[in-house]
């Protein structure tokens, strides 16, 4: 009998995900292991490997397509000895994949539209745009329209989910066919002359809710923009950081560093060999991991069971890639020397901006560090990582002036910011963590031993 290939949720938090590539078309022979297609999650794109054995009789997703959801079917695969009559068996299982057809009841409001408007010409052009008596368009569309005696049901919209924008309402006045629109609403003003000024504040007034749509508000004041939309990984950082904002108490403690002696070691480090390239972040993530086992209470994660106590210092690293955000991770950071510190990051950062990481690379983690210091950033303050109890930021390293002895003298220095979740990790601890941190980082021949 065939057998259905599902999206397979490639991580314990995954809901669904974009079906980016097909590397088998209908027909391909696969056997158990060959390498199906790839899918992105929200942070990573992976690949999906075949568990049986057939032939591909049908692909149900088209690549490209978004927003599937684990355990659709997404393929059927014959069995040895199954020809395509067998697909017709399997046909219960191909409405499956609808979501590709979920926009469908965006365009059946069309029927509604059609009855409703009278010129027959704007019959299927309201289609998009209403669902039942409503209208959906921009507030600027709507006072455009109301100002040139426009029926916004006789107008097509063009942008999100049919919604009317103003470049709609100038195209309906610039064509021909909106001018039958003023006809139906010339018999409203008529019919209520004295109510339409008192009525006609109300768009004004719609702007005082709460929350302001940036749309809505660049919609109305006739602000130029591209709207880039937003990937799954975007949302999942939005998502994720509105929650730590919300939910997580957050407090800070900065400490400066002077990395003069970091500095001259690591360029002798670095003299030494060319199978590793040691940078300032290396240092920072093996005195971090140091530090975590000096004062494990810093190490922690809350729960609304209990305080997470981890054994090992996994940590968590802030890489930029052009989707956003993501921090792979260095497992058990506090037995591993630099070099092989270094190396891990490199691969791992690589992997992170190509979109190649697995999930386990990157989900976990008990400690964070965010370094912009490469971007000339002095201080900063950066944003827990729940359910991590701490996260470290790390600025630039500058010469400064400071006071030695009494005397003033120039030095390197490194502003460093700890963020802690008060829930997890009280400010002596925190403090207890970031003393621990400077003076591995103040002595880093102490992290060679």
């Amino acid at each position: 009998m065939t057998i259905q290939i599902l999206m397979p949720a490639l991580s314990p938090t995954m809901t669904e995900g974009n079906l980016a590539k097909w590397l088998k078309k209908e027909g391909d022979t696969v056997k158990s292991g060959d390498v199906l297609a790839e899918i992105e999650t929200d942070k990573a794109t992976m690949e999906v490997e075949a568990v049986d054995e057939g032939r591909i009789g049908k692909i149900l997703v088209a690549a490209g397509s978004q927003g599937v959801a684990v355990n659709t079917p997404i393929a059927i695969l014959l069995e040895e000895g199954e020809d395509e009559s067998a697909l017709a068996n399997a046909g219960a299982s191909a409405p499956a994949p609808a979501p590709a057809a979920a926009p469908a009841p965006q365009a059946a409001p069309a029927a509604q539209p059609a009855a409703a408007a009278a010129p027959s010409v704007s019959a299927a052009a309201p289609a998009p745009a209403a669902s039942g008596d409503r209208v959906f368009a921009s507030p600027l569309a709507r006072r455009i329209a109301g100002q040139a005696g426009i029926d916004l049901k006789a107008v097509k919209g063009s942008g999100p989910n049919g919604r009317i924008v103003k470049a709609d309402v100038d195209a309906a006045i610039a064509g021909g066919g909106a001018k039958a629109a003023p006809a139906p609403q010339a018999a409203a003003p008529a019919a209520k002359p004295a109510a339409q000024p008192a009525a006609a504040p109300a768009p004004a007034a719609r702007p005082a809710p709460a929350g302001v749509d940036a749309k809505d508000l660049s919609d109305k004041l006739g602000m130029v923009y591209t709207a880039v939309p937003n990937t799954g990984m975007r949302k999942t950082i939005a998502r994720r950081l509105g929650e730590a904002k919300q939910t997580v108490p957050h407090f800070y403690l900065t400490i400066d560093c002077q990395i003069d002696t970091l500095m001259k070691v690591r360029a002798e480090l670095n003299g030494r060999s060319d199978s590793y390239k040691l940078s300032v972040n290396d240092f920072v993530i093996r005195a971090s991991a140091l530090a975590l086992k000096k004062v494990p209470a810093a190490n922690a994660a809350w729960t609304d069971e209990a305080i997470l106590m981890y054994e090992h210092a996994d940590i968590s690293v802030a890489v930029a890639t052009p989707s956003g955000l993501i921090t792979p991770i260095i497992k058990k950071a506090e037995g591993k020397g630099l070099a092989q510190i270094s190396n891990e990051m490199k691969d791992l950062a690589k992997r992170a901006r190509d979109g190649k990481l697995k999930p386990e690379e990157f989900q976990g983690g008990t400690f964070s560090v965010s370094n912009l210091g490469m971007f000339g950033i002095r201080e900063f303050a950066a944003i827990i990582n729940p359910p991590q109890g701490c996260i470290l930021a790390v600025g630039a390293a500058e010469q400064r002036p400071v006071v030695k002895d009494g005397a003033l003298a120039v030095a390197t220095m490194m502003t460093c910011t700890l963020s802690v979740d008060h829930r997890v990790v009280d400010g002596a601890v925190g403090a207890e963590f970031l003393a621990a941190f400077k003076k591995l980082i103040e002595d880093p021949l102490s992290m060679l031993l």
